[in-house]
């Protein structure tokens, strides 16, 4: 699909539904300019009037891309995988793009929303141990799940959105201090893939907003 112009990225370094979109921009190759919303300074910049109209829920991501405005990462990443060429996000085949779809369900809404920042806010001191929880649930799920589904890769040997969801996941884990060694499955599928070139260029240590003491 020819362009004008090239699509638009409202996100935060370390949101892990951005991350999602800057790797499924990665792996299709499709070039795109950020503009940064920071999530913490100003009270966090997502709840000004002005992206409130890009985006209501006042969360990001938000894509501008071919005349519209998208929110929800795994919206965009099905169109950005319908509409660009490069390696499929979600197989063709109709049991594995299921599959695709249920770990990347898991994730992003079983297991990332209650670790999301406005969350996290609410429930205040005990956000460690609450995250920690939240976490060890949703991946005592997903290990047997990859155990049966993965080859080299969440779904087989190819790279899907399952695994765009998996990554930025095992950071926030770390973040909050799981141990990720209990899941030795989804450990291994991490490391794999962090040594791929689309997840290493799009982690939040080398974003344009990336505060200094965090970049790699």
């Amino acid at each position: 699909m020819a362009n004008q112009t090239k699509p638009v990225l409202h996100g935060y370094f370390r949101s892990s539904c951005s991350w999602r979109v800057r790797i499924a921009f990665a792996l299709k190759g499709v070039e795109y300019d950020q503009a940064p919303v920071n999530l913490i300074r100003d009270g966090g910049q997502q709840l000004t009037q002005e992206y409130k109209a890009l985006n209501p829920m006042q969360q990001v991501p938000a894509v501008e891309i071919d005349g519209i405005t998208l929110s929800q990462s795994l919206a965009v990443i099905q169109y950005i995988d319908e509409t660009r060429p490069g390696p499929r996000l979600l197989p063709a085949d109709p049991k594995k793009r299921a599959q695709v779809r249920m770990i990347s369900d898991l994730i992003a809404s079983g297991i990332q929303p209650l670790q999301n920042l406005y969350v996290i806010q609410k429930v205040g001191a005990e956000k460690m141990p609450w995250s920690q929880h939240f976490i060890d649930r949703g991946f005592q799920a997903l290990e047997p799940i990859l155990k049966q589904t993965a080859g080299k890769y969440c779904v087989g040997d190819e790279i899907s959105m399952a695994d765009i969801c998996l990554v930025p996941q095992v950071y926030n884990a770390e973040r909050f201090k799981v141990d990720v060694g209990q899941y030795p499955t989804i450990k291994r599928l991490n490391q794999a893939l962090l040594e791929i070139e689309a997840f290493k260029v799009s982690h939040p240590s080398r974003q344009p907003d990336t505060p200094d003491d965090l970049r790699a």
